[in-house]
């Protein structure tokens, strides 16, 4: 991972941003006003989420407030959102710049949006923490309630129908791809959901039921059902999930973003789809 500082990060998103407002007329007036105009990434950030999050309920002006004073007094969330950031520009690779996920990619707002969120929800305001967590569902398809613990370095790539229960924790650098589940198993209460741990690659679809654990560094097939703890580095696959085998010869699963498989005989006996 490349390493950036907060102003490095900051100077980079706005000469990209004078970039495209120079080649595109049609986005200078959204450049300028999320980016350009703006004194800081909190600050930008903040103008870019509420607009995307507001209703006729709750002003953008009010979420853009609160959302300001979340990103001012936790330093620790925008550490966060640079890293994430850093990670959708170096994993994806329709990503080539940072401009773009931070205008559009709808996985990465999400995130951001949800830091917000934890960090109200910590602070003993349940009951916005729980609005925002409604808001960003509607608007981006994503479902992370706000008391789960999500680290940072996250590449929540295309996001469309990700959800993450009360109790998740997800480590750093983990990617996680659309339409995965990390819930529960039914109505118990408590310690009820995934403990996802770093350097993990969730594939397409995947649902991790119930208060297991998948290992550092292991990968998780498309379309598969977890449900007992997955040991460190190893691949897992089918309904229900399976060890394929041992990753060796490659760094970690979601740095590299590689979802083949060992074999597809290998899938078939381990119990694939």
């Amino acid at each position: 991972m490349n390493l950036y500082n907060m102003s490095e990060i900051w100077n980079k998103l706005r000469e990209e941003a004078e970039i495209v407002a120079t080649k595109e007329r049609i986005l200078s007036k959204i450049l300028t006003e999320y980016v350009l105009e703006r004194s800081s990434l909190a600050d930008a950030l903040s103008w870019r989420l509420s607009e995307r999050l507001a209703k006729d309920s709750v002003p953008a002006n009010d979420l853009k407030e609160l959302l300001f004073s979340s990103f001012k007094d936790s330093p620790s969330i925008l550490e966060h959102v640079k890293a994430d950031l850093i990670a959708v520009q170096e994993r994806d690779p329709a990503c080539h710049d940072f401009i773009s996920p931070f205008l559009y990619f709808k996985g990465f707002q999400a995130l951001c949006a949800y830091r917000a969120s934890h960090y109200l929800w910590n602070n003993n305001r349940q009951d916005i923490a729980l609005y925002l967590q409604s808001l960003i569902s509607i608007v981006y398809s994503v479902d992370i309630h706000p008391a789960a613990t999500i680290g940072s370095g996250i590449l929540l790539d295309h996001a469309t129908g990700f959800v993450a229960g009360e109790t998740t924790v997800i480590e750093d650098n983990v990617s996680i791809l659309h339409e995965d589940t990390l819930g529960g198993t039914g109505k118990e209460g408590g310690d009820r959901h995934p403990k996802i741990r770093s350097g993990v690659l969730i594939g397409a679809g995947a649902k991790i039921l119930g208060n297991v654990e998948v290992g550092h560094g292991a990968r998780v097939g498309a379309s598969s059902v977890v449900l007992s703890d997955v040991p460190p580095n190893v691949s897992v696959a089918g309904v229900p999930s399976r060890v394929l085998g041992e990753i060796t010869g490659e760094s970690t699963p979601s740095l590299q973003m590689n979802h083949t498989l060992n074999s597809m005989k290998e899938y078939e006996a381990g119990g694939g789809i």
